[in-house]
C-alpha cells in the first residue's frame, strides 16, 4: 500500500466524530481486508491506528471555466491555504481507489411525489455503476421526518429492495373547521436533521471517502437542526454533500424555483463541505445528472498536510485550496474542526 493511502487512511480513522443521534440501528465500522505489510514502517508508534502526528486531508475536484472537470494535475499545481497560512502538501494523490461510502438521501415530501419512480430508477441505476466491491451505501428518505430504508451495505440487491421501498411522506399541520374537517397544509419536509442524522449515526464511523448524495427540491420546512448545524455535522464527520436540485415544476403550489431560498441552502451545504449542485431539467435529466456525479467522485485528487499550526483547541480552522492557474476553479471543504485526541 503506497505510503499516501497509509497516512490517509491511519489520519482518517483517528478524525474526531459528532455525538451520536437517535436514528434507526448504531452505525458500524467497515471490516476491510487486512492490509499487506508496508515496505518501510510507519511514522508512527504502536498500532497504526493510534495516529501521533495529525493530518488534515481534502478530497479535492477541479472544474475550468467551462465548468468541465479536469483530471491530470499534479502536486506543484497546487496551493493549500489554512486560516491564511500557506501550508506544505505531504501527501498528494489522483488515485480514486480509497473506500467511498454513498449515503443516498431523497426528498419524498408531497412536493416530491411525482418524482419517486424515476428516482428510484435512476437511483439504482447511478449505485450499479458507481459501487465498486470496497464501497458500500446507504439510503434514508425524508420527508414530514426521516426513515433508514436501508442500513450501511455493500449488497446491491439490499440497495435496490430499499430504493423499491420509497414512499410519500408528509404530515399535515392543521385541521380547518369546517362542516367536513380536512388537512390545510404540509407539515414539513426536515432536509437539514435527515443530513445531520446521516453524519452523525452512519457516516462518523466509516473511513476513506464519504459522500452524502441529496435529491430535492431544496425546501425545509420543521427540522430540529439548522442549516449551520447540518454543516457542521457533516464536516466534523467528513463528507461532502452532493446537492441534486429535482423541483416538480408541476406541483401545485409551485415548488422551489432556481435561485429560490431552497437552491441557495442546497448551494450553501454542497460549497462548504466540499461537494456540488447538480440541476435536474429538461435538457439534463436525472440520469444524466448521476453519469455526471459519477465521473466527479472518480476524477478527485487526494491532499493531505501537516496544520503548521499543532494547537488541537476545537476551533474551526479554514482551508482554502487554489491552483496555480487562474482559469481553475477548486471544489474542496472549506475548513475543519481542531479537536483535540482527548475528546475523541
Amino acid at each position: 500500500m503506497k505510503p499516501f493511502l497509509l497516512g490517509f487512511l491511519a489520519a482518517v480513522l483517528s478524525a474526531q466524530t459528532a455525538g451520536p443521534l437517535p436514528i434507526g440501528d448504531e452505525a458500524h465500522r467497515r471490516d476491510e481486508a487486512p492490509a499487506k505489510p508496508p515496505e518501510e514502517p510507519l511514522p508512527v508508534e504502536g498500532p497504526a491506528i493510534k495516529v501521533n502526528v495529525s493530518i488534515v486531508n481534502v478530497m479535492a475536484s477541479v472544474r475550468d471555466k467551462h465548468n468541465g472537470l479536469v483530471g491530470n494535475l499534479t502536486k506543484d499545481d497546487f496551493e493549500v491555504y489554512e486560516n491564511g497560512q500557506l501550508q506544505t502538501i505531504k501527501y498528494f494523490s489522483r488515485e480514486t481507489n480509497l473506500p467511498l461510502t454513498i449515503g443516498l438521501l431523497i426528498d419524498v415530501s408531497r412536493s416530491q411525489e411525482r418524482l419517486i419512480d424515476i428516482e428510484q430508477r435512476a437511483g439504482s441505476a447511478f449505485l450499479d455503476a458507481v459501487l465498486r466491491p470496497k464501497d458500500e451505501a446507504f439510503i434514508m428518505s425524508f420527508g414530514a421526518d426521516t426513515e433508514l430504508l436501508q442500513d450501511i451495505t455493500n449488497s446491491k440487491r439490499a440497495l435496490h429492495h430499499g430504493l423499491e421501498s420509497l414512499k410519500p411522506n408528509f404530515g399535515f399541520s392543521g385541521i380547518n373547521a369546517g362542516p367536513v374537517p380536512t388537512a390545510t397544509s404540509q407539515a414539513g419536509t426536515v432536509l437539514f436533521d435527515c443530513v445531520a442524522l446521516a453524519a452523525t449515526d452512519k457516516m462518523s464511523n466509516e473511513v476513506g471517502r464519504k459522500a452524502m448524495v441529496v435529491i430535492t427540491d431544496g425546501g425545509d420546512e420543521g427540522s430540529k437542526y439548522s442549516i449551520k448545524q447540518a454543516i457542521e455535522y457533516a464536516q466534523k464527520s467528513d463528507s461532502a454533500i452532493y446537492s441534486i436540485y429535482y423541483a416538480d415544476t408541476g406541483f401545485r403550489g409551485g415548488g422551489f424555483v432556481m435561485g429560490g431560498g431552497g437552491y441557495r441552502w442546497l448551494q450553501q451545504m454542497s460549497n462548504e463541505t466540499g461537494g456540488h449542485v447538480y440541476d435536474v431539467g429538461r435538457r439534463n435529466p436525472l440520469d444524466k445528472v448521476f453519469d455526471e456525479l459519477q465521473e466527479e467522485m472518480r476524477t478527485q485528487y487526494a491532499i493531505g498536510y501537516t496544520p503548521t499550526d499543532p494547537k488541537r483547541d476545537g476551533s474551526y480552522r479554514k482551508i482554502e485550496i487554489r491552483t496555480k492557474d487562474k482559469d481553475l476553479k477548486v471544489e474542496a471543504r472549506k475548513g475543519y474542526y481542531a479537536i483535540a485526541k482527548d475528546d475523541q
